[in-house]
């Protein structure tokens, strides 16, 4: 038998004396970090470009969950807005009240200023769902920032953002 140097278990990652850098584990860990940190920075950023999208999109659900709401409960459904949010209205009599029963057509807050003008052939003020099947298709434009969007209503309950 040779005489062989006894053998040393070395743990991953352990250096020998005078040896320096970094070791591959820690380079990796320390990509991912940057990739995390670049990746919330990219979306922060891009979310706040995206305020008009997201919200036109999430009314355009909103209003389509509203039309059928409307027709299920056999009670008018309103939709209200100003320049700093918007929410529903049920008409229970002869009076129009906040929807507070309903948690999806809750009040809510745009993501910044919004101005809004709605269109339609019938030239009504306000969008309104009833028991019919068929409404009246319009066009609501929101412009927020210098950007614009809209929601078209083909009268059928279907509801398309366009920006």
């Amino acid at each position: 038998m040779t005489d062989l140097p006894p053998f040393r278990s070395v743990g991953v990652g352990a250096r020998s004396r005078g040896q320096r850098g970094f070791t591959l584990l820690e380079i990796l860990v320390a990509i991912s970090i940057a990739l995390v940190l670049a990746t919330l920075v990219g979306l922060s950023v891009r979310g706040s470009d995206r305020g008009l999208q997201i919200d036109a999109q999430r009314l355009a659900l909103l209003l389509s969950l509203a039309r059928e709401e409307a027709q299920v409960r056999g009670a008018p459904i309103r939709f209200d807005a100003d320049d700093l949010g918007y929410r529903f209205l049920i008409r229970r009599g002869t009076r129009w009240e906040p929807l507070l029963d309903d948690d999806d057509l809750r009040a809510r807050d745009w993501s910044g200023p919004t101005g809004l003008s709605l269109r339609s052939d019938d030239a009504r003020e306000r969008i309104e769902f009833g028991r019919d099947v068929v409404d009246s298709p319009f066009e609501l434009a929101l412009e927020q920032g210098g950007e614009t969007a809209s929601i078209q209503a083909n009268g059928l309950g279907v509801f398309e953002v366009r920006f």
